[in-house]
């Protein structure tokens, strides 16, 4: 038993299954032959494809991560030979675009997404409550009581 697991959590088994499911469409690149592609990356690469070179910040911002995040990735896609980059529109920004080899790899990746999808259309199915509507109902739980305050009542009750 290692040290995280003495901790009590009722996150970790959700972070297990997801982080399962993201093995499960790296698995699936795999098979397919698709490499040097994260799953992480996949949605900045259509992206990229449908809307031409971007900023790493506009980049992060459409997909819906930290600035630091999308730029580790945009390194890491680079390495890849997925994308290239260059100075951006100010001294500050890099504009991201995608290579021979990344525009290649997006049709595959299109089609993922779609298989994707409907894989968790197919899981969902299968549960008595679907973890989209659980993103629902904690997303309106949240907005009436952010989690910070409830996590700091807790802690002056103490």
């Amino acid at each position: 038993m290692s040290l995280r697991d003495e901790l009590p959590s009722r996150w970790r088994p959700l972070f297990r299954v997801l982080g399962e499911l993201d093995d499960g469409i790296a698995a699936a690149y795999a098979e397919l032959g698709i490499e040097g592609v994260r799953p992480r990356f996949s949605m900045a690469l259509m992206f990229l494809d449908s809307e031409g070179p971007m900023t790493i910040r506009r980049l992060a911002e459409e997909c819906g991560v930290s600035h630091s995040a999308m730029s580790q990735s945009v390194t890491q896609m680079r390495s890849a030979g997925l994308v290239a980059s260059t100075p951006g529109p100010d001294a500050r920004s890099r504009l991201v675009s995608l290579t021979d080899a990344g525009r290649a790899v997006v049709p595959a990746l299109r089609a993922e997404w779609a298989a994707t999808e409907a894989a968790l259309a197919e899981l969902e199915d299968e549960l008595p409550y679907p973890p989209s509507r659980v993103a629902g109902d904690l997303r309106a739980a949240l907005d009436r009581r952010a989690f910070a305050a409830r996590v700091l009542d807790h802690l002056r009750r103490t």
